[in-house]
């Protein structure tokens, strides 16, 4: 299982643990993570999972296709460098430990 830590607004922190395979947004949700919303499902249609990963793992991320660029544009928290869609990390061994930042609100 894949460890990830996510520090919320209030910056409390929940881990959560998820399959090699699945997305963050799954682990989040399978959790019951509050802080991710994902209206639709990880279909790439809402911005609902939008995370601030942390600077030290950015790089161990492929980067973002041009529809989640775009969908980001669509996020109720303000977009950093560092926003990513959930639904959209696909955890694997290397992501063990990976920590993201959730925002304020989803809406």
């Amino acid at each position: 299982m894949i460890k990830i830590r996510l520090i919320n607004a209030d910056q409390s922190e929940t881990e959560v643990s998820g399959k090699p395979g699945d997305s963050l947004m799954k682990a989040a949700v399978d959790a019951g993570v509050s802080g991710i919303a994902a209206d639709c499902g990880g279909t790439l249609t809402c911005a609902t999972c939008h995370v601030y990963v942390d600077a030290a793992w950015a790089d161990k991320l492929p980067a973002p296709i041009a529809d989640e660029s775009d969908m980001l544009d669509f996020a109720a928290a303000p977009v950093q460098p560092e926003s990513r869609l959930s639904c959209q990390i696909v955890l694997t061994p290397e992501l063990d430990g990976l920590v993201v930042k959730l925002p304020a609100t989803q809406y």
